[in-house]
Parts: C-alpha cells; sequence; structure tokens
C-alpha cells in the first residue's frame, strides 16, 4: 500500500492473524554483552532537539517525515511484515540497534549530523540504564527513539515463560524511558528478528510497531568498514529502497556510516524520518521497580574525566 506524502501510515493489522503468517528470521548474534557502568540517579529530560540549518551542501538530509499511528500495532520491513508498502522508491529508513555505546553511538550521531539525517534508534534497556547521557544525546540531536528489549533476550527462547518475554519487552521500554526522562516512541524491534506470534500479538494490544528491515547490513559480522558499505550499497541498490538494519553498538558500523551516507546520496537515495504519532504508554509497574533499582545515591555526575586526570606516568 501507498502513503502519500502527509498521510499517516496507519494499521489494519489483524491481531487474530497476527504472527502465524509472518515467518521468523534467522538468529543474528550481535555481540551486545556489557558489563554494567555505575548506576545513577534518574538523569533530566533530554532537551527538545533545536532546528538547526544545514551547513553541509552535500549532505543527505531527510527526503521526506512520515507520522505512525501505532495502534494494532502495525509492523514495518518486508523480511517479515508485508501489509505496509510506504516507501517510494529511492527511499531509505536508518536504524540502529543495541546501543547506547561509548564511542561507537556518539560516533554515528556525528556522522549522521554532519549529514543532516535522522535515523530511528533501538536501545537495549540495561545499556540506556547504563550510559543514559548518550541516549539523551540522541534524543537531543531529533531521532526516533524505540526500544529493543531490556537484555536482548531472544523472546523465542521456549525456556522464557511468556511472562518474562513481556517483562523483556515492558522492563525495556520502562528503561529507555528512565535515560531519557521520557516516554520513547511506540516502536519496537525483536532481538535477532525473532518474532514469536504471541508477543506480536501482545504488542499490538499494546499499541507498539513493531520494525523488522528489508535489508540487514550484518554489520556484527565485519571486520572491515567498507564491508558494511558493501553490503548496504548492494542490497539496497537491488531493492531500490527500504528499512536498513545496523548496529550503532558495532564500531565498524560508526567507520562506516561517513561513507555510507555519502554513497547513498550519490546514488540518488532519500531518507524518510519516521516519527510516532504519541509516546509509548509504560507500565507503572516497571517504571517503579526502575526507579527503585536505579535510585541509589551517587556521590558526583561529573563524567571520570573531570575528576580524575593523569599529571605523571
Amino acid at each position: 500500500m501507498r502513503i502519500a506524502t502527509g498521510l499517516l501510515v496507519a494499521s489494519a493489522v489483524s491481531l487474530a492473524a497476527a504472527g502465524a503468517a509472518w515467518s521468523q528470521a534467522a538468529p543474528k548474534t550481535t555481540g551486545a554483552t556489557a558489563q554494567p557502568a555505575p548506576q545513577q540517579a534518574a538523569p533530566a529530560p533530554a532537551p527538545a532537539p533545536a532546528k538547526q540549518a544545514c551547513a553541509n551542501p552535500d549532505a543527505i538530509g531527510v527526503g521526506r517525515v512520515v507520522e505512525i499511528d501505532t495502534t494494532g500495532g502495525p509492523g514495518f520491513g518486508f523480511e517479515h511484515f508485508k501489509q505496509l508498502d510506504f516507501l517510494r522508491d529511492k527511499e531509505v529508513v536508518l536504524t540502529f540497534d543495541d546501543g547506547p555505546w561509548p564511542g561507537n553511538t556518539p560516533a554515528v550521531l556525528k556522522a549522521l549530523a554532519d549529514h543532516c539525517t535522522k535515523a530511528i534508534f533501538f536501545p537495549i534497556g540495561k545499556h540506556a540504564t547504563y550510559y543514559p547521557e548518550i541516549l539523551k544525546q540522541v534524543a537531543a540531536a531529533g531521532h526516533t527513539i524505540g526500544s529493543h528489549t531490556w537484555s536482548h533476550a531472544n523472546l523465542s527462547n521456549k525456556k522464557l515463560s511468556e511472562d518474562q518475554r513481556k517483562d523483556e519487552i515492558e522492563k525495556g521500554f520502562a528503561a529507555v524511558k528512565w535515560a531519557l526522562g521520557a516516554a520513547p516512541s511506540p516502536f519496537f524491534r525483536f532481538p535477532a528478528l525473532r518474532h514469536p506470534p504471541e508477543m506480536v500479538t501482545y504488542l499490538g494490544t499494546r499499541n507498539v510497531s513493531m520494525f523488522s528491515c528489508d535489508l540487514d547490513s550484518f554489520d556484527f559480522k565485519a571486520r572491515k568498514p567498507q564491508q558494511v558499505v558493501d553490503t548496504v550499497m548492494t542490497k539496497v541498490d537491488k531493492l531500490g529502497k527500504g528499512i536498513i538494519l545496523m548496529h550503532d553498538f558495532q564500531k565498524s558500523t560508526a567507520e562506516a556510516l561517513p561513507e555510507l551516507l555519502r554513497r547513498l546520496k550519490e546514488g540518488g537515495y532519500k531518507v524518510v524520518q519516521m516519527k510516532a504519532k504519541a509516546p509509548v504508554v509504560t507500565m507503572a509497574k516497571y517504571d517503579d521497580e526502575l526507579a527503585k533499582s536505579n535510585a541509589l545515591p551517587t556521590v558526583s555526575s561529573r563524567p571520570v574525566s573531570s575528576v580524575v586526570q593523569t599529571i605523571s606516568e
């Protein structure tokens, strides 16, 4: 279904028919394991993004902005969800999973800023609590933020109960809300692109939009940045458009992004920014749990670099 400029992308997905008709993608390993950083009191909300003129005449920019009505849990990304074909030829959506992460996420943000363009970020809840200040940078730059579960658990794992799967989803959103000081968008991506039918239906009842992808960069397998660029360009040139799956957790992606954006621009592609009509409605139970678990007082909120400096080696 084609969506004209300015119209909402609305869901007409039947919850009863959800899930079973959608095939599951092969699992992928992102390597998104983390050592917890010291947790801190809930940060202040991120400031509203400031509108700035683009100083780069060669920037890819944003070609179109669409607003998504997430009622009923619409799905995007032809790898799993084929009902809503809203992208025009030569249009792409940039998406990044598994952050926020020191070094890599800020580098991704810089590349996007240099090209005056926007993306969707799907952070892992734990990572959001480790590095809330980085996630606030994502929000301040005007990007769309969803969620990618609490711990990157494979929700198709039969060892997980239904309640445990729901906990992963809900705690993930609550963690992102805690880090940002405001509710994120009701946008969700399943880890490893595994979509258990019961959770697809559940997200529909929660009015959360689900994201697969049209093309996977497989950047978690790439040893060199050029591999990321070549993989994405080969696939997007074949498809002519699509939602691109990448990871701001990956160093190779951060290093590849400036060249990738340049190549997309040269190829005549335009970036579509997707925004939600309304923020996600988190559950009080999970908000309270996050507040309690992160409520320990901290001695200082200053970064390490401003507290400890090497004066001799």
